[in-house]
């Protein structure tokens, strides 16, 4: 339980700190949310399906920022042969997901942050697409990803949609990492929201 909230909160500050660094991006995201939800309504889980662009947002900054730079451990039950390594029987395999996701062999402008590389369907968190598993893969997969997924889409639905966002005066964007067993920023993002919906009386 402590995993899980952890890593949707630390996803969640990624995310904002993106788009609140793209506002090309940040605009995409609430003109979907005002054509989806209405401008005199608030978030509903019905209206996740059908946010197209926030979940491309949301897997570009899993892409960039993985909460897990490494996942989980892996221990081979059994003396193998990869890629012409030899993986001894029981020792720890740690694998850099962190890397593979920003390898330029894979990604187009690996370091640029654009969520339209996500935009056909064929990209998920199921793991099965070597190029992009921030949750990691095969039985070893995250298994609170279905509450997770559907969790970040909520969550931010609901913050970018009721809210314009802003940094204090004289903040700076700050994209810094901090490495350790989850990814964090290395200077916790400070945001500013004011009312964005013209009816007051949606957020009480």
């Amino acid at each position: 339980m402590v995993a899980g909230t952890e890593t949707t909160t630390t996803m969640i500050e990624w995310a904002m700190a993106e788009v609140l660094n793209n506002h090309n991006v940040m605009k995409k995201v609430q003109d979907e949310l005002d054509d989806i939800v209405g401008v005199n309504n608030v978030v509903e889980e019905s209206h996740l399906p059908k946010l197209k662009y926030l979940d491309a947002t949301i897997k570009e900054t899993s892409r960039l920022h993985p909460v897990a730079p490494f996942l989980v451990p892996r221990s081979p039950s059994k003396t193998c042969n990869i890629g012409g390594y030899t993986i001894l029987k029981g020792c720890n395999v740690f694998v850099n997901v962190w890397s593979i996701q920003r390898d330029p062999r894979y990604w187009d402008d690996p370091l640029v942050f654009n969520p339209e590389r996500f935009s056909t369907n064929h990209w998920d968190y199921s793991g099965n697409n070597l190029k992009f598993f921030p949750f990691g893969s095969g039985r070893r997969v995250c298994p609170g990803l279905p509450l997770g997924e559907k969790m970040l889409m909520y969550v931010l639905a609901s913050l970018l949609h009721s809210f314009h966002w802003s940094l204090p005066v004289g903040e700076e964007h700050d994209l810094s990492e901090k490495f350790g067993i989850t990814l964090k920023k290395r200077n916790p993002l400070i945001a500013i929201p004011s009312q964005r919906l013209a009816d007051a009386s949606l957020y009480m």
